[in-house]
């Protein structure tokens, strides 16, 4: 599979939803991972991240300007022992419930489902990152309709185990912008990482479409250490 730009990939898309991108830095010692949200409506834009005890949440900008709470505000990343999950919906809580009582990240997601907003059926993604004795690895899952067709659940895991330097995949929600929205098809894409979580903080905000982008988090997790440096960026100040 080609390696792309990053940058390139969110510069040439006006509208790809949410995304996920988990990999490792290009020196090897950090685990990566990043979230966005965009939005088109003035409910979807009124956002921000906040951080949380174990992760992050998203919460209203403006709480008088709230209109339905359903499918926006949720906690996009929380983290389980040496787990990080990194989802674009409730199903965050769903995965860290399940996998709390031994249940694994597939069979916690075998309870859900893509999201209950006809006609565009938005995809569930999720990601975990795996820590422990100085190995990593991580997955994605993406739960959709059967090309738009809400009778049919499509689900679909992608794992890496030993993940190279410098390597990562990124996953989002639509492949462009459109009514009702097109689904992501196809595997996780691959992409290059660097070693630096502000230059790539920097260069993702700076790649995101202007009127569309909400809110950014990005984390780079010591693969040795486990400590955890992360950034958070909201366009609503």
């Amino acid at each position: 599979m080609k390696t792309l730009d990053i940058y390139d990939e969110l510069k040439n898309n006006p509208y790809p939803g949410r995304g996920i991108i988990i990999g490792k830095s290009a020196d090897g010692k950090k685990a990566v991972t990043a979230y966005f949200i965009m939005g088109r409506s003035e409910n979807s834009r009124n956002r921000v991240f906040v951080q949380t005890e174990d992760g992050i949440k998203t919460e209203a900008f403006d709480p008088s300007k709230l209109t339905d709470p359903h499918l926006i505000i949720y906690s996009p990343v929380r983290v389980l022992g040496n787990k990080t999950i990194v989802t674009n919906g409730d199903q965050t809580d769903t995965i860290y419930e399940l996998m709390d009582k031994q249940q694994t990240f597939e069979q916690a997601l075998r309870t859900r489902e893509y999201e209950d907003d006809a006609p565009n059926y938005t995809p569930r993604i999720s990601g975990i990152m795996h820590i422990e004795n100085g190995e990593y690895n991580y997955a994605f899952s993406i739960l959709k309709s059967a090309d738009g067709d809400p009778d049919c659940t499509e689900r679909f895991t992608f794992s890496y185990t030993d993940p190279l330097n410098g390597i990562g995949h990124f996953i989002h929600t639509y492949m462009g912008d459109g009514t009702p929205l097109p689904s992501f098809e196809g595997e996780p894409k691959k992409i290059s990482i660097p070693d630096d979580i502000d230059s790539f903080t920097n260069g993702l905000w700076e790649s995101l479409n202007e009127d569309n982008k909400v809110s950014l988090f990005v984390r780079f997790i010591d693969i040795e250490s486990g400590t955890a440096d992360s950034r958070i960026i909201n366009k609503n100040k």
